[in-house]
């Protein structure tokens, strides 16, 4: 019999066999960089995404330790002083996510945990792949072309106005400007939609940032453009060396990537990322675009990427 964890895999790596009738030009890839990845030095790296990273791991934690904020070392390497405003999810069809306070950088924290392996519910959020027409009552600029996966359009909207309001409370209580976004695998790809829809409905003047995780591909080219379009520079998915998630679902199905992908090479015995990398472009053939097909490492998916930090429940309290 067929493992839960195995069908995950089965329906990231060969979609088509679990899907619905897709009616696209298989012919279409899309566009792709060749352009030289830049080096990213240790101290960007470790200011810039150790943290988004830490507030992801804390995302597969419950609900219940995440508000009490007593998720063991997930929550623990994050300090003291974060105050959780809203806190949700089961496991399954809703995974779990919160929204905080941290003021270490001042900011309202939106972090969502990625598809929960022992759950046939989390799974199923994955593996509805059909490109679908984006909401145009949330996203109203958005035009008929843009299309997104079924799946993570549907699980976005389970969390989406509950999320707005307590991100909305969280900048008028504490006064600060800033939001990041973030989340690991599934929880990249509602990261994503979370970032775009937050961008038109916050004020112009508050900083959204976005730091993902393993991110498979969430729509088409016109998506890509959009997310470039909406959240430019500020938008950063990090590929972790041969991890298969980031290319999937396959790009022959119409599906492509925004650009701000960061590629990690190599890591250390340590846990460290020692070779990081800027990809420009979107698809990047110099980076997670370029990976062979025949040497793949799901492990590498659960990490570890940076500060020895990898991703998924065990790493929380029962």
């Amino acid at each position: 019999m067929i493992s839960r964890a195995a069908l995950l895999w089965i329906s990231l790596l060969f979609p088509v066999a679990l899907a619905a009738p897709l009616s696209l030009n298989i012919f279409d890839s899309g566009s792709t960089s060749t352009s030289t990845p830049t080096a990213i030095s240790k101290d960007t790296v470790q200011a810039q995404f150790l943290r988004p990273a830490q507030f992801s791991r804390v995302a597969y934690c419950s609900s219940e330790a995440v508000t009490s904020w007593t998720c063991g070392a997930p929550c623990e390497s994050l300090g003291g002083g974060v105050k959780v405003l809203q806190a949700g999810g089961d496991d399954g069809l809703i995974p779990m996510y919160f929204v905080a306070h941290d003021p270490a950088t001042e900011s309202i924290i939106v972090a969502h945990q990625g598809t929960e392996k022992s759950s046939v519910l989390s799974i199923l959020n994955d593996v509805q792949i059909q490109l679908v027409g984006l909401n145009s009552t949330r996203f109203p600029d958005a035009n008929e072309d843009i299309k997104v996966h079924d799946g993570f359009q549907k699980t976005f909207e389970r969390t989406a106005d509950g999320m707005l309001e307590a991100v909305r409370t969280g900048l008028e209580s504490t006064g600060t400007n800033k939001v990041l976004v973030t989340g690991h695998s599934l929880g990249a790809a509602v990261a994503t939609l979370d970032a775009v829809f937050l961008k038109q409905n916050l004020e112009p003047s508050v900083e959204v940032t976005t730091t993902l995780f393993g991110l498979p591909r969430g729509g088409n080219q016109e998506w890509a453009d959009f997310v470039d379009s909406k959240l430019g520079s500020t938008f950063t998915h990090i590929s972790n060396q041969n991890d298969p998630v980031p290319t999937v679902p396959p790009r022959f199905l119409g599906y492509q990537h925004p650009a701000g992908e960061v590629h990690i090479k190599a890591v250390d015995a340590d846990g460290e990322a020692t070779d990081i990398v800027a990809c420009g472009g979107q698809e990047n053939e110099n980076c997670s675009e370029g990976n062979s097909v025949l040497n793949v490492s799901i492990d590498n998916h659960a990490g570890p990427y940076l500060g020895n930090i990898s991703f998924g429940g065990k790493f929380c309290p029962l």
